[in-house]
């Protein structure tokens, strides 16, 4: 299978991950008045069919490790419950995320709710498995943190101007954008919680138990796939049937006929998400590196979507000039504490 020699390549597959995860959500918006339930039936297909792509390819085809079909095959049962579980607790928490997109954009719901799974899934997965320096990995969940509370300030603000002059027109879509109430902040809150969560599981799968060969990151990616798609059934028909974002009930025949470039687009936004997390799966076991340094660079995908949000959708055009200052603030702190996290892993 394909592995990372050097910190160097292991920075690489964080960064891909980086720009995957933060960009994957624009297939959602171009996919205008589609409601996310039904895009989200594309998408779990998508992320599955990623899986196993790439464990054809690149986790078949090197020279390192154990080739992805045999690595399946000898997986402990202990392994395999941990990515199942780890793709369940994702799928819940992406759903919530996707929901929060659909209340209160991108540039919103995804420095909210991924900037506090950053926070809980780099502790977590710290405690799993120590590696880099604790004081600077820990300083740049602190410098995040702060970038959340103030992206979260901008959101008040564009929101209040919205309530006073009437919602902005969103240059995304034809149809003009109402004002999002705390909804989208609740439903960012709860998805990052379970995001959080759901990266220390992986780290299990991928460490084994005490004498049992660990399983590749390749091998874990199709469990988690697995766990993602078997849980999109129960779990995208409640949300069906009793929506969050306030709109009225989903049908199922509202499905088939949506146009195929739709359906495309569902399956690629999957793919492009599974890219991002197999890169991060693989580089997560190179030297130095740690599942907890992995999953926090990954989840510099907030600045990645923030950018898509605020200068290609345009998302807060109209807002307040002190918004605009806040959600300057706001990438500088991120990138600050990215900065932090990458250097951890080299002192």
């Amino acid at each position: 299978m394909f592995f990372p020699e050097s910190y160097v390549g292991a920075l690489l597959l964080m960064i891909l991950t980086m720009l995957c995860w933060g960009s994957w959500a624009n297939t959602l918006k171009l996919c205008p008045g589609y409601r996310f339930q039904l895009f989200y039936w594309d998408y779990a297909l998508g992320l599955f069919g990623s899986a196993i792509f790439w464990g054809l390819t690149a986790g078949s085809h090197s020279h390192g490790g154990m080739p992805f079909l045999d690595d399946v095959v000898q997986a402990p049962l202990g392994s395999i419950v941990f990515a199942l579980l780890g793709g369940v607790i994702f799928n819940i928490a992406n759903l919530l995320l996707v929901a929060a997109i659909d209340v209160a954009g991108l540039a919103v719901a995804f420095p909210v709710g991924i900037g506090l799974a950053l926070i809980v899934g780099a502790v977590s997965s710290y405690l799993v498995r120590p590696a880099g320096n604790p004081l600077l990995l820990f300083a740049g969940v602190a410098l995040v943190t702060v970038a959340i509370v103030l992206d979260a300030a901008a959101y008040r603000k564009r929101e209040a101007k919205a309530r006073a002059t009437g919602a902005p027109k969103d240059r995304s879509s034809s149809v003009r954008r109402k004002p999002a109430t705390t909804r989208g902040i609740v439903l960012s809150l709860t998805a990052g919680l379970l995001m959080g969560t759901f990266y220390p599981l992986v780290a299990a799968a991928l460490r084994g138990a005490p004498g049992v060969a660990p399983v590749g990151p390749y091998a874990v990616s199709l469990f988690f796939a697995v766990g993602v798609l078997l849980s999109t059934i129960p779990a995208n028909l409640l949300l069906m049937a009793r929506p969050l974002d306030g709109k009225p009930p989903v049908k199922m025949a509202n499905y088939w006929p949506a146009p195929l470039r739709w359906h495309f687009a569902g399956i690629f936004g999957g793919a492009i998400w599974a890219t991002g997390a197999i890169a991060n799966f693989v580089a997560s076991g190179a030297h130095l590196v740690g599942p907890a340094v992995s999953y926090s660079i990954g989840q510099g995908a907030t600045m990645v979507s923030a950018c898509w949000g605020v200068f290609v959708w345009h998302e807060f055009a109209g807002a307040p000039p002190v918004a605009r200052r806040y959600l300057l603030f706001m990438f500088i702190f991120f990138a600050l504490g990215l900065v932090a996290v990458a250097l951890a892993p080299l002192y």
